[in-house]
């Protein structure tokens, strides 16, 4: 009885207390309260481009392996062959002066 009483007043001192997070910062970006729509991860060349259409510049490939660049107004895409590695959005980076 006297445990059970003991995890009761245990449990209720947790929830007295507010809970709280720590916000990390990224280097390099900035929260601007949008969500820009940009291609998946692992999504195909093709379905970039009949999604998003044509993109305003092309850069690449370059390197091993080759890596192609897309540039559509405010965000960027990068693929790896044919497939997306990653989206993204330049108006979320801190460009430095």
């Amino acid at each position: 009885m006297r445990s059970g009483l003991l995890l009761l007043l245990m449990t209720g001192g947790f929830l007295l207390h507010p809970a709280s997070a720590t916000e990390v910062a990224i280097p390099g970006h900035t929260e601007t309260g949008h969500m820009q729509v940009m291609p998946n991860r692992g999504i195909s060349m093709d379905s970039v481009l009949s999604e998003f259409g044509e993109p305003d510049e092309r850069f690449g490939p370059v390197g091993d392996p080759p890596i192609t660049e897309w540039v559509y107004g405010t965000f960027r895409v990068y693929f790896e062959h044919e497939i997306v590695l990653h989206s993204i959005d330049l108006n979320t980076l801190i460009m430095p002066q």
